[in-house]
């Protein structure tokens, strides 16, 4: 047992990484850790890494120079997808102690000794093959909603994408899992859980270890349709050949399922689709978005775009920005495209200069202002739910609606964790929506 010593994280990058923080926290715990913030000082550092892009490398580098800053003794961790993809470099850097990779982070407590500092970061990574079994994780206690994690690991090829390098192949949870770590979640008080893992709408697949589906994911948004003691389920980000007419049609009519999805695009060029080895055209992303809202005409919808990918001309950007600016979507993340080792895209001609990249970055960027500017005003007037948070911000408090629209009120601790039926009443100067209480 580790009795007064304490333990900090750091997550970055997707909602995924966040599940998989909270299972390794207590695991820390478990063994008698306490966990703090990592603003305080702790003996040890556990940083959750992500590599999607070149800018998530980067800031590993200042996470570690914060963490020693405040305790310069203490044993650093690194853990995640950068930690498999590249763990002699984050070995490397000044003041790592520890990298473990896609199968290893889940025991990091056994390769912890006595937490002497190393000279030299100390490895343990796995053939990314390996990663072939199912460790499930849900994060609770960090936020007010909680992040159950259902999936892993992908089998597509996306030429710029090296998440399967870092996660591996596609496996899922059981469903008896998934509905029992539901369960848990109900029972600690979260009013809230959002779906996530790298490929959500290939859930089932590897269910049991086999290839083939033994659920699919209308199976899984059904049963836990009726888990009791969770208020609202959310669908994070699903790709839109995976979202199928029956899954929109079952959300549409659920009793705990919210009118919100986040349908990653990348491309509004067909050109473009087709180099990155998208599984779908333009055209089945329109159909997606008109069956949403012809079913839920409040749905948000969220969508993933990749600008500067290679051979992404003037016209081809365009093509993508026109395409988004005429459609009935809600708001966009907006990813530049970054050249990422061992990737089929990395050797592909037709670069795209760095300051063009970040000027159609910026260009989208505003768009998405914009559209969510214009999803807000189409809901004022309405009367929605409303999740507060647990932050106070500057004397408010803020919540979500349960098609994602973000409110403000004067901080108040009774609301937090609470749900709310309101009436959104108007835009404030910083984007957010007043409202009244219904």
């Amino acid at each position: 047992m580790n009795v007064d010593k304490r333990v900090a994280f750091y997550t970055l990058g997707c909602k995924l990484n966040f599940s998989e923080t909270s299972t390794i926290a207590r695991n820390f715990v478990n063994e008698g850790f306490e966990r703090v913030e990592f603003e305080e000082s702790a003996d040890v550092y556990v940083i959750n890494t992500c590599s999607v892009t070149e800018n998530a490398d980067k800031r590993f580098k200042s996470v570690v120079k914060s963490a020693l800053k405040t305790n310069e003794n203490a044993f650093v961790i690194g853990v995640g997808c950068y930690a498999q993809l590249k763990p002699k470099e984050l070995a490397a850097v000044d003041g790592v102690d520890l990298v473990l990779g896609a199968t290893e982070k889940f025991n990091v407590t056994s390769y912890i000794n006595d937490l002497t500092k190393n000279e030299i970061g100390e490895v343990h990574s796995c053939e990314i093959e390996e990663a072939d079994f199912y460790v499930g994780s849900y994060s609770i206690g960090d936020r007010t909603r909680a992040f159950l994690k259902v999936q892993d690991g992908c089998d597509y090829k996306c030429t710029y994408c090296t998440i399967p390098l870092a996660r591996g192949i596609s496996r899922s949870d059981t469903l008896e899992n998934v509905l029992k770590n539901a369960t848990e979640i109900a029972e600690k008080g979260i009013k809230e859980i959002v779906l996530t893992g790298v490929n959500i709408g290939d859930y089932g697949k590897g269910e049991f270890g086999n290839k083939r589906h033994e659920h699919t994911f209308l199976d899984l948004v059904k049963a836990l349709d009726n888990v009791s003691g969770i208020d609202r389920l959310r669908i994070s980000s699903i790709e839109p050949n995976l979202l199928k007419d029956e899954t929109i049609s079952f959300v549409a009519n659920s009793k705990t399922f919210v009118p919100h999805f986040h349908i990653p695009l990348q491309s509004g060029s067909d050109t473009l689709l087709k180099k990155m080895k998208r599984r779908y055209l333009k055209r089945i992303y329109t159909d997606r978005v008109t069956k949403i809202k012809s079913v839920m005409p409040n749905a948000c919808i969220g969508v993933d775009v990749i600008v500067g990918f290679p051979g992404e001309t003037d016209e081809l950007f365009l093509e993508t920005y026109n395409y988004l600016s005429e459609m009935d979507i809600s708001y966009l993340h907006v990813f530049t495209y970054s050249e990422r080792p061992n990737t089929e895209a990395i050797t592909m001609e037709d670069t795209v200069p760095k300051k063009i990249r970040a000027k159609r970055s910026k260009m989208l960027r505003g768009l998405s202002v914009k559209k969510r500017r214009a999803f807000y005003e189409s809901q004022l007037g309405n009367t929605l739910s409303v999740l507060f948070e647990g932050e106070n911000k500057e004397g408010y408090i803020h919540g979500f609606t349960e098609n994602y629209v973000k409110v403000k009120t004067p901080w108040n601790p009774e609301l937090v964790n609470t749900i709310h039926s309101i009436r959104l009443t108007k835009i404030d100067e910083d984007g957010l929506v007043r409202f009244e209480f219904c």
